[in-house]
């Protein structure tokens, strides 16, 4: 067994370094999304009721959403909205359905983007599903795919990471386990990460700036938000 090391310090770009500028609108049925997010923070967590587009949000970060407008820019990446097609964003994105190719095997759906066999490997190991290497998915639990999914989408993040609901199928003990290996993988690569959970023992245990996202659009909330201080402001704008 590998001793544990400390957790690392918050990670972050250099001060006044914009690490996330997005433009985000999509007007798709009944929704209508006009908003945007700019942080200099490495790792952001979105909350908000269910069904006011959070998936939306990374949807559109990850290029899936074609009729979307805007311009994002992700470190010294920009795309507009609908221009730059996803394979082509160096994003990872881990969906709330796991989404694995069902006729790879495990290690085939990690190394299916391009990433290396002993990257796959080590993705594997952290998130504790390196025994499933061999295995397809329909000889997987819901807890196991769901760690095959977070494992491919780390291998994939080149630019970006983008997890929606990523630890729901896992018990406690596990989820903890997972969280930490997940918060020590973004430091050592030193990549941006968006996080959608309606939990947030996950936006605490990845150290994230929190978002709330409602009808107004997006809103940073304060971390030392206390009495008298406003608990969010818009569009992280200084109150």
């Amino acid at each position: 067994m590998t001793a544990q090391r400390p957790d690392p310090p918050p990670t972050g770009t250099a001060p006044g370094r914009i690490s996330i500028d997005a433009d985000l609108r999509l007007h798709k049925g009944t929704l209508a999304l006009d908003t945007r997010l700019r942080t200099s923070e490495q790792r952001v967590a979105i909350v908000g009721p269910s069904g006011i587009g959070k998936t939306t949000i990374l949807r559109i970060l990850a290029g899936l959403e074609r009729e979307a407008s805007g311009r994002i820019v992700v470190g010294d990446a920009t795309w507009a909205s609908g221009g730059v097609p996803p394979w082509e964003r160096g994003v990872g994105w881990m969906p709330q359905d796991a989404l694995l190719f069902p006729h790879l095997d495990v290690l085939e759906n990690l190394t299916f983007g391009g990433a290396d066999r002993d990257t796959a490997r080590r993705s594997a190991e952290a998130v504790e599903c390196d025994h499933l290497l061999g295995r397809r998915p329909r000889n997987l639990s819901g807890g196991e795919r769901q760690r095959v999914a977070l494992a491919r989408a780390l291998v994939s993040a080149e630019r970006l990471l983008l997890l929606d609901e990523p630890f729901g199928a896992l018990d406690d003990a596990r989820r903890h386990r997972v969280i930490g290996a997940v918060d020590r993988w973004l430091a050592d690569h030193d990549v941006p990460m968006v996080l959608v959970s309606h939990d947030p023992r996950d936006a605490d245990g990845l150290r994230c700036e929190r978002w709330v996202l409602g009808d107004g659009g997006l809103e940073r909330v304060e971390r030392d938000a206390g009495a008298g201080q406003p608990a969010a402001t818009e569009d992280g704008q200084a109150p």
